[in-house]
């Protein structure tokens, strides 16, 4: 490997090719903390030529390439374990372009998801794709991954706000897709297949993001509720009088967590169950509004206990109950599923799920939480201290392939935001059918013909 490694330093300059065995491993995987990274080398190019010159010496050198952005995915579609060089995007962070007149900002990949928010609003605009993982998450992953979040009731996925792209495909081809424009009926939209695809179908290098205006004096409230049934409820009423932007919830078990890493209790009510509600508030009517909303859920019995946020650190500390779930569990490894079902179909499938985790998993701690607004639910599995992960995992795996069969009783999805990458890859042909599948690969070998761009992610060859 020596031969090739001393190729790839004649394209770029020694600095940009990381060896070291530290840069290997955080460079080498993503949140799921699941799978050893073993990359051969790290490249950070800082151009579109660049990355163009990385992909055709790939091809040459028949070395795999594997996308990286903030790497804060969930399901190892960052990770490489099998001698791969990893493309961070980290050095192409430019902001190119602003168009007021449109609403676009036009970034290199590498563009910090906070950063991109950040100058939208400095423009007296908003980027309203949101997460938790916002200040490292990068729009090139997020794209690549289809990122949704904790807005997407109102504001939807990342396509949604995709207005162009420019790709590297596994030819070394550059791809300029739409171009900014809100009109293209000009046969296939293939911007909107890169999003979504993990990396396998192209390099993404530069992104235009569509802006709109600021939310109108969000306002947020924490509430506890009893049941799933009131949580609903609560759900359909809420959407019914204000103008949500976010409607999310939690579990006791997840509060537990966050309040142990420095959270604070919203009140001193208790409950099985939470919610989180973002909405604006125009005027006064609809503060009133949002006020009235409560008093009839708790007359109704579906909330039990409220606080409505009264400064803007108060609203920041009542998001973090939400927040910093994923933080708070980080410690205890957890295993993640990321599924989904129509919001209508919700209550049916939780109340499978339980019973079978509560059959399945009857000695693991199995933390959920989510985005009620979207039918999205967060699940993790918290490893035993005493428990090998390689064991862990495989159990977990076992309980995940009987979820998948409860998923396909719903019409629902393996992964809802964070792709299907490794951990999700056995479980595919459980949610989609396999001439779905073929006709995936078709794309795969069309774009990227040598097989060199993240493979075994998403599918086998």
């Amino acid at each position: 490997m020596s031969d090739v490694l001393a190729s790839l330093r004649q394209l770029l300059p020694p600095e940009r090719v990381l060896t070291e065995p530290s840069d290997l491993e955080h460079y080498g995987r993503d949140w799921t903390r699941q799978y050893p990274p073993a990359p051969l080398a790290v490249a950070l190019p800082e151009s579109i030529e660049e990355v163009q010159a990385l992909v055709r010496w790939a091809v040459e050198q028949n070395v795999a390439l594997v996308p990286s952005g903030g790497r804060t995915g969930l399901s190892g579609g960052a990770v490489a374990m099998h001698g791969e060089v990893v493309v961070s995007m980290q050095r192409m962070h430019r902001i190119l372009d602003f168009d007021p007149i449109d609403r676009t900002m036009t970034v290199e990949a590498g563009v910090v998801t906070e950063t991109l928010q950040q100058e939208a609003r400095e423009k007296g605009l908003y980027y309203p794709v949101d997460f938790g993982s916002r200040g490292s998450s990068q729009i090139g992953g997020n794209i690549a991954t289809n990122a949704g979040g904790i807005k997407v009731i109102r504001y939807g996925l990342t396509r949604d706000w995709l207005a162009g792209v420019k790709v590297v495909t596994g030819t070394g081809e550059v791809l300029e897709c739409n171009r900014g424009l809100v009109k293209n009926a000009t046969g296939y939209d293939l911007r909107h297949l890169f999003a979504g695809s993990e990396g396998t179908l192209g390099l993404i290098v530069e992104a235009t993001m569509r802006l709109t205006d600021p939310p109108r004096a969000p306002q947020v409230m924490v509430m506890a509720v009893p049941d799933m049934d009131s949580l609903m409820q609560a759900f359909a009423m809420f959407r019914e009088r204000l103008p949500l932007t976010a409607f999310e919830f939690f579990t006791d078990k997840a509060l537990a967590h966050v309040l142990a890493h420095g959270g604070k209790r919203p009140f001193d009510s208790e409950a099985p169950y939470y919610v989180l509600v973002e909405y604006e508030t125009p005027d006064d009517a609809t503060g009133e509004a949002a006020l009235a909303a409560f008093e009839h859920g708790a007359e109704q019995g579906w909330l039990i206990d409220g606080v409505m946020a009264q400064s803007e650190t108060q609203a920041a500390e009542l998001w973090h109950l939400r927040e910093g779930i994923t933080e708070s569990l980080a410690a205890r490894t957890p295993y993640k599923n990321d599924v989904s079902v129509r919001v209508s179909r919700v209550p049916a499938f939780l109340a499978d799920m339980q019973a079978l985790f509560a059959r399945e998993y009857p000695d693991f701690e199995v933390v959920w939480y989510g985005h009620i607004g979207d039918g999205n639910l967060h699940i993790s599995v918290l490893r035993p201290e005493a428990m090998a992960m390689q064991d862990f995992v495989t159990e977990c795996g076992r309980v995940t392939g009987m979820l998948c069969e409860v998923l396909q009783r719903h019409g629902g999805s393996i992964s809802a935001e964070h792709g299907v990458g490794l951990l999700k890859k056995p479980y595919l042909d459980t949610i989609r059918t396999p001439s779905e599948i073929e006709l995936m690969r078709q794309v795969k070998r069309v774009f990227d013909p040598h097989g060199i761009l993240n493979p075994g992610k998403l599918f086998d060859a």
